[in-house]
């Protein structure tokens, strides 16, 4: 692998319950402004859980303009090719093509990659089937011989994995190397890795990577509350109280280039790609390593693929999802590559919930922005620090960070953990 390629982030979009611009979210994180409230996507009254981090009051139109293509998309896909487009848009790389000269082009867009992150569907995508199920009693072949009269023709269509990678490509003509990751919580983070990677290798100049879910769904609410994973309020990351996550839905996206290729097009320059790293715990779906083994692997990987030492990290975007065991050990991991005195650390599904396979790309663009601001923004939900998560500089108000690098770090079932090291501008320009 090309460890000397130098990648930096050109263009960022987000969109979620707090808002539909990276600069909304950016202003509910920092005046303390939580979009978690009462979930109304269907009576919850009796629900166990009634919160969430709900997108609302936005037409579907407002997020994909084609109403043709609505037939044959998921809302998570919807919020993906939303996210996406807006980080084109905001990168200027489709306005610098169309300059072009059509030789040119055809060049342009076979070296432009697509990566995607997706959750891989909810429940509801399995709800067209139950009425006929009931009817049918369980008898398959009553079941069989209705199945197209009552089922959404276009259900498959809906349901790929892939379609915000397909769309986004199709929408903008992105022809380069590809790839959807379907891994949890992750996912979103593995995407942009997978992208960085192929700007490495040389197999693209430039690539949007995207992170997109809509967890927010009856069954998947049951499911976690059942397993102890849901807050019946808000997510107080690793504070005493923390009684669990919220679901949120939403999606982000970034562009990064080379640096030779965005310096070459004169792109204004958000910030520096700098490592990645990515394990597993190996424990089981659920089990959480108390230790926090896996964080901290996942951390000394990213450094030692950014060349980097602790010491050189500003600030920490937690994953914080405020469960207990996901806090207490990973202020563990925090402290075992650290020490006893790591760098501001900050997290953001307080803000907008923990929207799973989007939860690592939203987390990206919000450390972008603290970077490029200066700030370690407040987590607004905290008031007393749990003693196992000690010494953790994590507060209710705002901070400096040491430095202009972000490790941003990402976990998922199955014991997965993910950290990402990112520089802000003047980093790029040294």
């Amino acid at each position: 692998m090309n460890t000397t390629t130098r990648i930096v982030f050109t263009g960022m979009g987000a969109v979620c319950a707090a808002g539909l611009t990276v600069d909304e979210l950016w202003t509910r994180v920092v005046s303390g402004q939580s979009a978690i409230g009462p979930l109304r996507r269907w009576d919850a009254s009796r629900w166990p859980v009634q919160v969430a981090a709900e997108l609302t009051g936005v037409d579907n139109r407002t997020l994909v303009e084609d109403r043709k293509l609505h037939k044959s998309i998921s809302r998570t896909d919807m919020l993906g090719i939303y996210a996406a487009g807006a980080a084109i848009k905001h990168s200027g790389l489709t306005a610098y093509r169309d300059a072009m000269k059509p030789e040119a082009v055809v060049h342009f867009n076979d070296r432009t990659g697509v990566f995607a992150g997706s959750g891989g569907g909810t429940y509801n995508s399995n709800y067209d089937f139950l009425p006929l199920l009931t009817e049918a009693k369980g008898e398959l072949p009553a079941f069989g011989r209705e199945l197209g009269n009552v089922v959404n023709p276009m259900w498959l269509l809906k349901n790929l994995p892939n379609n915000v990678l397909c769309h986004v490509g199709i929408r903008h003509g992105f022809k380069g190397v590809n790839a959807c990751v379907t891994n949890q919580c992750v996912s979103g983070s593995q995407a942009l890795a997978e992208a960085a990677w192929a700007l490495r290798e040389g197999e693209a100049d430039r690539a949007v990577a995207v992170g997109h879910d809509t967890p927010i769904d009856a069954e998947t609410i049951l499911r976690y509350h059942r397993v102890g994973l849901l807050a019946p309020d808000t997510i107080r990351p690793f504070d005493a109280k923390r009684a669990g996550t919220v679901l949120g839905e939403g999606a982000a996206a970034v562009t990064i280039e080379t640096l030779q290729e965005a310096q070459a097009r004169g792109a204004q320059i958000l910030g520096e790609y700098l490592g990645f790293g990515c394990v597993t715990e190996g424990s089981g779906i659920l089990e959480i390593r108390p230790d926090g083994d896996g964080v901290a692997r996942a951390i000394e990987l990213a450094l030692a693929d950014a060349r980097l030492q602790p010491a050189d990290v500003g600030m920490i975007v937690a994953h914080g999802n405020g469960t207990q065991s996901s806090d207490a050990s990973e202020a563990l991991g925090i402290r075992r590559v650290f020490g006893t005195h790591p760098p501001p650390v900050t997290a953001f599904k307080w803000a907008f919930g923990h929207c799973i396979a989007a939860s690592g790309m939203l987390d990206l663009v919000m450390a972008l922005r603290a970077l490029s601001e200066r700030v370690v923004p407040a987590v607004a939900t905290i008031e007393t620090l749990d003693p196992a998560c000690r010494p953790l500089p994590v507060f209710a108000h705002a901070q400096a960070p040491r430095s202009g690098i972000a490790l941003v770090i990402c976990r998922g079932f199955a014991g997965m953990n993910a950290a990402l090291l990112v520089g802000e501008v003047p980093c790029v320009l040294d």
